[in-house]
């Protein structure tokens, strides 16, 4: 009764927002050069997801899928609106719908460390259910709001109801509204999907700013499928809280082709990275 009434909830709250103003562009970028030329942009009316290395990667996945969310609200946007949100006045929310478990886990989602990213946790509206199936329930649901900024959706593990046919109905609702759509999974091997991309992210160290100050998150990521074009590619990027973008770092290992559904590394105990 309590799961249900959540999702009842939820459906208010939806349909509480009011439909944007500005038109949804075709594509976002992640702001740095290397990966924007290979990927050619990423879909904004789609599904798109985000694998953590290992669980103790989680933060850093977390991290990155935050990242995505606000270049998906600035690129494209007219300069007045891009400063609003990069002020942390965003004309339209992000929906983060998560699993308990998940969250016991992981910990729970740091308004500081939020902005310390350069997002505004009032920008945010977390949702917190018990079950994998209300999860991507209540995910299909935000998903075919439009008015929203993006919708991540956090499931634990791997759950038999997150299949081919559950990703399906994600995307086909991403594309029906034009909301970006990521499927954040923070712990267990990712199998079939009809997400467009799919990111596997680790921490990376941070190189240290001007008199040593602590540096910008770092993420290294490997863009593990990529249904529009090319895959298997690797790189190191740092995210810039200031300039809300990506930039890349060089690696000094070789890249070589993966698999598109390659499991992800086995993990150790999971810990979560709070900033602020």
């Amino acid at each position: 009764m309590q799961e249900r009434s959540d999702i009842q909830a939820l459906r208010r709250l939806v349909a509480a927002f009011e439909p944007p103003a500005d038109s949804q562009e075709a594509a976002f970028t992640l702001g740095t050069e290397g990966p924007d030329e290979a990927i050619g942009g990423l879909r904004r009316a789609a599904l798109h997801e985000v694998a953590a290395a290992s669980e103790a990667d989680a933060a850093a996945a977390a991290g990155f899928t935050l990242g995505l969310c606000l270049r998906a609200a600035l690129t494209g946007a007219t300069p007045e609106r891009a400063a609003r949100r990069a002020g942390g006045h965003a004309a339209r929310a992000v929906l983060w719908v998560r699993q308990r478990y998940g969250e016991a886990e992981t910990g729970a989602l740091h308004p500081p460390g939020l902005r310390h990213l350069g997002f505004h946790p009032q920008a945010l509206v977390e949702v917190r259910l018990g079950h994998a199936r209300d999860v991507l329930r209540a995910g299909v649901e935000a998903a075919a709001c439009g008015a929203l900024c993006a919708v991540v959706i956090e499931p634990w593990g791997e759950p038999a109801v997150l299949d081919l046919t559950a990703t399906r109905r994600l995307e086909l609702a991403a594309e029906a509204s034009g909301t970006p759509v990521f499927l954040l999974r923070p712990s267990g091997a990712a199998g079939a999907s009809a997400a467009r991309t799919r990111f596997r992210v680790a921490a990376a160290p941070s190189r240290p700013l001007e008199a040593n100050a602590p540096g910008h998150p770092a993420f290294d990521i490997v863009l593990v499928r990529n249904r529009a074009g090319r895959h298997g590619l690797a790189w190191r990027v740092e995210w810039n809280n200031e300039d809300q973008r990506f930039a890349e770092q060089a690696l000094l290992r070789p890249v070589v082709s993966l698999p598109a559904d390659r499991p992800a590394a086995a993990g150790g105990p999971a810990a979560w990275r709070r900033a602020g």
